[in-house]
C-alpha cells in the first residue's frame, strides 16, 4: 500500500511527518486527510491571526504534494 505523509505550513513554520500513513488509493488518502483536518480545524481557527494562512498538505512517497487544504484569513477593509 502507498505511504502518504502530512505536512503543515503556518506562516514561516513548515513541518512534515516522518511517520507515513498507508492508504490503498488516492480516494482513501483524501478521506484520511479530510478527517485529520476536521479534527484539527477548531484549534487552528481559534489561534489564526488576521491576514495569515494555514495549510495541510498530503505528500506522496516521494514527498511531493498530492492534496492541499488551506485556511486563509483576510482583512477586507
Amino acid at each position: 500500500m502507498p505511504l502518504y505523509f502530512f505536512r503543515i505550513r503556518n506562516g514561516r513554520f513548515s513541518g512534515a511527518s516522518e511517520l507515513g500513513t498507508e492508504c490503498p488509493d488516492r480516494h482513501a488518502a483524501w478521506t484520511e486527510m479530510t478527517s485529520v483536518c476536521a479534527d484539527m480545524v477548531s484549534g487552528i481557527s481559534r489561534k489564526l491571526k488576521q491576514n495569515s494562512e494555514w495549510q495541510l498538505e498530503l505528500l506522496d512517497e516521494s514527498k511531493q504534494p498530492v492534496f492541499r487544504i488551506r485556511i486563509v484569513s483576510e482583512t477586507l477593509d
